[in-house]
C-alpha cells in the first residue's frame, strides 16, 4: 500500500472518530466548552502517554522543533474551544461543516509557510468555499445567531493552521503519538485555570459521554496526524469531508435537526470545490510524473 492510500485510510478513520466526538460534545448538554475540551483531551493525553511510555523512543523529540509543537498546540486548543462553542449552539452538521473548512486553510498556510505550491484554480476554489461558508454563517446583526457561527469559522481557521504544523512536524520526522501527547497535554493544562475557577458539576451520564468524546478525539487525532504525515493536504483533504456526512446522520437521528436550504447551498459549494480541487490535484500530479 502506497503512502497516499495509507493517508486516505487514516483520514477516513479520523473523520468518523471526530464525528463521534462532535456528537458526544453536543449530547453532553450545556456544560462550558472549555470544560468539555478538558475531558475531550485528557483521554487522548493518557492514550498517547501509554503508547510513548511503551515505545523504544519514548518522549524524545528534536528541540529545534519545540516552537512548532507549541504553535500547533496553541492553535489547536483555540480551535477546539471555538469548535465546541459552535457545536453547543448550532445545528450539528452546520458546525461540523464550518470546522471542515480547515483543509482549505491548511492549503493556504502550507503555501505560505511550507512553500507547497498553490495554483490559481486552487485559489479560486478557496474563495468559492469561503463564500459557501457565508451561506452557513448567515451574517446578521443578531449576534445570538451569528457569534456561534463565527466561532465555528475561527475554529476552522485555527485547525487549518494547526494541521499545517502537524504536516511540518511530520516532514521533520517527529512521531505522531508525541505530537498528539504534546497537544493534548497542553490543551488540558490551558483549561485548568478555568476548571478551578468556574467548574460546573456534571452527572455521571455527562462524564461518560465526555469520556466517549475523548475516545473519538483520540482516534481522530491519531488518524489525522498519520494522514498528513503520509501525504500532503492537496492529495487527501477531500476525504476529510466525510465527517459532515456522518454529522448530518447523527444530527437527524439524535436531535431531529436538519439544515435549512441556505445552509445546504453552502454545503454544495464547499463540497463541489473540494471535489473539483481533488480531481485537479490528481490530474496535476499525473502530468508531473
Amino acid at each position: 500500500m502506497n503512502s497516499k492510500n495509507k493517508g486516505i485510510i487514516c483520514i477516513l478513520i479520523s473523520a468518523f472518530s471526530f464525528s463521534i466526538m462532535n456528537l458526544c460534545v453536543k449530547l453532553a448538554g450545556d456544560l462550558p466548552p472549555i470544560e468539555k475540551s478538558f475531558f475531550r483531551n485528557i483521554v487522548a493525553a493518557v492514550i498517547s502517554f501509554i503508547l510513548l511510555y511503551r515505545s523504544k523512543t519514548g518522549f524524545s523529540f528534536k528541540r529545534e522543533n519545540l516552537p512548532f509543537f507549541v504553535l500547533r498546540a496553541s492553535l489547536g486548543t483555540l480551535g477546539i474551544f471555538c469548535n465546541f462553542y459552535a457545536l453547543s449552539n448550532m445545528v450539528l452538521s452546520d458546525a461540523s461543516m464550518l470546522n471542515k473548512l480547515s483543509p482549505f486553510f491548511t492549503l493556504i498556510f502550507s503555501y505560505l509557510f511550507l512553500k507547497e505550491k498553490l495554483s490559481p484554480f486552487q485559489c479560486i476554489s478557496i474563495v468559492i468555499a469561503f463564500i459557501g461558508s457565508l451561506f452557513i454563517i448567515k451574517p446578521s446583526f443578531d449576534l445570538t445567531a451569528t457569534f456561534p457561527a463565527l466561532c465555528g469559522l475561527i475554529g476552522g481557521i485555527c485547525a487549518g493552521a494547526a494541521y499545517t504544523c502537524v504536516r511540518y512536524l511530520g516532514i521533520k520526522g517527529e512521531k505522531g503519538p508525541f505530537i498528539v501527547f504534546f497537544f493534548s497535554t497542553f490543551s488540558c493544562l490551558a483549561a485548568v485555570p478555568f476548571m478551578i475557577s468556574r467548574f460546573e458539576p456534571m452527572t455521571m451520564k455527562q462524564l461518560l459521554i465526555l469520556l466517549c468524546a475523548g475516545l473519538g478525539a483520540a482516534g481522530g487525532q491519531f488518524g489525522i496526524t498519520a494522514a498528513y504525515k503520509y501525504a500532503p493536504a492537496r492529495e487527501i483533504s477531500i476525504y476529510d469531508y466525510t465527517l459532515v456526512i456522518f454529522a448530518a446522520v447523527w444530527s437527524a437521528v439524535f436531535f431531529g435537526e436538519l439544515p435549512d436550504w441556505i445552509s445546504i447551498i453552502g454545503y454544495i459549494l464547499i463540497f463541489a470545490m473540494s471535489a473539483l480541487m481533488f480531481v485537479y490535484n490528481n490530474r496535476h500530479a499525473e502530468t508531473q510524473k
